[in-house]
């Protein structure tokens, strides 16, 4: 738009020069037309006065003339000879500057019709590049209205980029939050998931040792043999027996297991092996043989037992019991089964 405006300007710079040129020309041919009026009407007049002063000679001549009679000159023809003459340089002067004022006028008069006619294309082009300017004018002035609605929509877009990030961000927050809760849940839930397996399995050991005691219990009253006393509470590790005998009156406690003379014996762990060769007629030469479990689990109770045996935690499963040799003496055995967290050895 500035060039536009500058090269407008500019051309509007040469056409005025142009015009005044052809305004200084017009003027100087003016003047020249002017003079050369004057230069006619000069010379007019000079004619009019050698002709007045010729007529007056003419007249004095003829005054003395007829004054003097003695001479016989033929002054009409030589007047007329004169008059011929300056008719003729008058006539030649008016055509040559008839002529020549035709010429001028001629050549003034194609130069002021190109001078119009430059004048006239000077004028569209300027009504173009006026209609040109007020078009630009308009454009503009619609680009600045486009460019304020322009930055009103970005001021815009970004307030709400601004509020959906912070809504984002909040949001995200919150999702953190949640999903660290849904973990401490899923934690304290884990647990007590595991608190309630650990309590079934140690229920369901207690389930199947005391109906396994039972139908060992059976067995015995059948085969005449009085109940011995077992206390049995159960862990999620093992137990590992030793080689020491129990002897009548006497009690062995060594990690949560006791046996006792009285036919008494307990135990954590999830399987029970006691070993005796003198327990006061108690139990016969072969002793008492329980065991526990489909599973790996088993109590036993014999004359012999292999030292320091890890022993696995009984599961639900069998329970069967089996006597051999004689008893002099009743016994009772009792179950009882507690759930820890630790490994258990006698």
């Amino acid at each position: 738009m500035e060039t536009l405006t500058q090269e407008t300007d500019f051309l509007k710079t040469l056409y005025m020069e142009d015009v005044d040129t052809a305004f200084l020309n017009k003027s100087d041919l003016e003047a020249n037309v002017d003079a050369l009026t004057q230069e006619i009407d000069f010379l007019k007049t000079l004619y009019m006065e050698e002709i007045q002063l010729l007529q007056s000679h003419i007249s004095e001549t003829s005054v003395i003339v007829k004054m003097d009679n003695s001479r016989d000159l033929n002054l009409d023809g030589i007047i007329a000879e004169v008059k011929a003459q300056y008719e003729e340089v008058a006539r030649r002067s008016r055509a040559d500057a008839e002529a020549w004022y035709q010429t001028k006028y001629e050549e003034m008069r194609v130069t002021a019709g190109q001078h119009c006619d430059n004048l006239r294309h000077t004028r569209d082009e300027i009504n173009e590049l006026t209609r040109l300017i007020h078009r630009l004018k308009a454009e503009i002035e619609h680009a600045k209205a486009q460019r304020v609605k322009l930055e009103e929509a970005v001021a815009e877009a970004e307030q709400q980029g601004e509020a959906a990030l912070n809504d984002a961000k909040c949001k995200l927050a919150d999702l953190e939050g949640a999903l660290q809760q849904a973990k401490q849940d899923m934690a304290r839930q884990l647990r007590e998931y595991q608190e309630l397996m650990n309590a079934k399995l140690g229920l369901d050991i207690e389930i199947a040792t005391y109906r396994r005691l039972l139908e060992g219990e059976e067995v015995r009253i059948c085969e005449g043999v009085g109940p011995v006393n077992i206390s049995v509470s159960s862990t999620r590790g093992g137990v590992v027996c030793g080689p020491e005998h129990l002897v009548a009156g006497s009690t062995l406690s060594r990690s949560g297991v006791t046996f006792s003379g009285g036919s008494s014996i307990r135990t954590t762990g999830g399987v029970l092996t006691s070993c005796s060769s003198s327990l006061g007629g108690a139990w016969g030469s072969h002793g008492d043989l329980l065991s526990a479990g489909t599973k790996g689990g088993s109590v036993l109770v014999g004359e012999a037992c292999a030292p320091s045996v890890p022993c696995p935690l009984p599961t639900e499963g069998s329970f069967s019991s089996c006597s051999g040799g004689r008893s002099t003496r009743s016994s009772r055995i009792r179950f009882s089964s507690t759930t820890t967290s630790g490994r258990t050895k006698y």
